[in-house]
């Protein structure tokens, strides 16, 4: 398991723009309340803050968070920050708390039923995991973080999948290929 604190302290994975599939999906919304889990030093929670979402952002790492915090300060924007172990479940998804929940580039399957029960009605998931392609060298390597083909999309096989799709990364520094998903909740 990556020491994300120290990752952070030696700046990897310190981008602060927010992945394109994001905008995509938030183009036509209004702003509402949103979740970013894993947020990470937070590109994604401050790009939708920036933009008028009340945003809560959920990640393991206090010096992620730490920066998160900095980086909304020199923003002008409020973020809602949550040091918490999801693994751990020490936090919870609220039902049907969230218009818009966000996970990049993270993989907690069991999280996948609070995700969708989190999100209001007509609400939006917009996700981007890793996939498991057989790359070697690659990471993440562990299998347990990397989802197996057109599996994301069977989490939200009852949704109304606005965008999906599959292959290879649409940023820099992501090695595996991944599905990118944006899904309504449907009444």
């Amino acid at each position: 398991m990556p020491d994300w604190d120290e990752r952070y302290r030696r700046n990897e994975h310190s981008a602060n723009v927010p992945t394109p599939l994001l905008r995509i999906a938030v183009q036509n919304l209004p702003p509402g309340r949103a979740l970013d889990l894993a947020c990470g030093v937070g590109r994604h929670a401050i790009f939708l803050a920036e933009h008028g979402w009340k945003v809560t952002a959920v990640d393991s790492s206090r010096v992620g968070i730490d920066i998160l915090q900095q980086r909304a300060r020199e923003a002008g924007v409020t973020v809602d920050v949550r040091v918490a172990d999801l693994e751990l479940l020490e936090f919870q998804i609220e039902p049907d708390a969230y218009d818009l929940i966000c996970v990049f580039y993270y993989l907690q399957r069991n999280l996948f039923p609070a995700i969708r029960a989190g999100v209001t009605v007509g609400g939006t998931v917009v996700a981007a995991i890793h996939l498991n392609d057989g790359k070697v060298g690659a990471k993440p390597s562990n299998p347990a973080f990397l989802l197996e083909p057109s599996e994301l999309r069977k989490f939200f096989s009852h949704w109304e999948l606005n965008y999906y799709r599959e292959g290879g990364s649409e940023e820099e520094g992501h090695h595996h290929d991944t599905a990118y998903l944006i899904a309504r909740r449907p009444s």
